[in-house]
């Protein structure tokens, strides 16, 4: 499948979940996003669909996916939160810049022993990402 099809077949799985999600291309780039629903929310919720590389998520609520992997350039610019319940693998160039927290597998991030007081921890996230600590392929 070239790269247009499975954008193509992207585009309409996210479409066909609700009215309120868009997309849009940009330099190469799928831009997620959503439009208030009725009740006022612009969260995304893109159940267990798979999601090609080089993703933005840029909407004003949170994003939740029910995924394993979270492929290459995939990247969460949204003003909430981001919920992997089930995510194993996160690409290195994986980037959270979200204004909200991260919440893996069984809890948020931010409470992480791990986490160095003075760093936000998802700055500290994206490092461990970079250098392939959630990379299990």
């Amino acid at each position: 499948m070239t790269r247009e099809e499975i954008e193509k077949e992207f585009w309409n799985e996210v479409r066909e979940l609700r009215d309120t999600y868009y997309t849009e291309g940009k330099g190469g780039k799928i831009i997620v996003s959503a439009f208030p629903d009725e009740d006022g929310s612009c969260d995304i919720d893109l159940r267990e669909l798979e999601i090609p590389s080089d993703v933005i998520f840029e909407n004003e609520g949170d994003v939740t996916l029910r995924i394993e992997e979270i492929p290459e350039n995939v990247e969460f610019v949204n003003e909430g939160d981001v919920y992997l319940y089930y995510v194993k693998n996160i690409h290195p160039s994986v980037k959270f810049n979200n204004e909200g927290e991260v919440f893996l597998k069984g809890d948020w991030f931010c409470f992480w022993k791990g986490n160095i007081e003075g760093i936000d921890s998802k700055r500290l996230l994206n490092k461990m990402i970079s250098i392939g600590l959630f990379d299990r392929r």
